[in-house]
């Protein structure tokens, strides 16, 4: 390894089928807006610690499939724990900052938020749920969502292909 490619942290290896850049479109939706198609890219990283860094960016797709806004962001850390249990700390650019805990079982993530905190500016979030999985060699995820008075319910979903494996290059990890 060198040092622009350091050892993974065995304790990162029930995620590391999440390694790399994936990239791939998705549809959106919320009784309090429109519908809509997004795309989006998810990078999954380390840097040889106990924790994955990730980083995800979307934006608005017109009917041609074409960027025509920039939507979300948000970037965190994945850190498993003993037993197939999963810590996820997230930030947005929004003011709403979650912790999420869940469970890892094979290439299949269930997590739900066990701390939702804001800023004074930022939207009413209350808690969000989230099932992230291998689809064939695809990664394919759905997000629900309870926030500004509504209940929890299902707000987003994609599937993903990967576009660069951690090295950089086409492919697996």
């Amino acid at each position: 390894m060198t040092a622009d490619e350091p050892e993974a942290h065995p304790a990162i290896a029930p995620l590391t089928f999440l390694l790399g850049r994936w990239e791939g479109a998705g549809i959106g939706g919320y009784p309090t807006i429109e519908s809509f198609r997004f795309g989006q890219e998810i990078t999954f990283s380390h840097i040889g610690k106990p924790y994955l860094i990730y980083a995800s960016r979307s934006w608005r797709l017109d009917d041609d499939g074409n960027k025509v806004a920039p939507l979300a962001m948000e970037t965190g850390f994945w850190r498993p724990q003993p037993e197939g249990r999963l810590e996820v700390m997230l930030a947005h650019p929004t003011g709403i900052v979650e912790i999420y805990l869940g469970e890892v079982t094979g290439t299949k993530i269930e997590m739900a938020t066990d701390l939702v905190a804001a800023t004074e500016s930022a939207k009413d979030v209350r808690a969000g749920r989230r099932l992230y999985g291998l689809v064939g060699a695809d990664l394919a995820y759905a997000f629900d969502l309870a926030a500004v008075g509504q209940p929890l319910q299902p707000h987003i979903s994609a599937q993903l292909k990967r576009v660069a494996g951690l090295d950089g290059q086409p492919g697996q990890p």
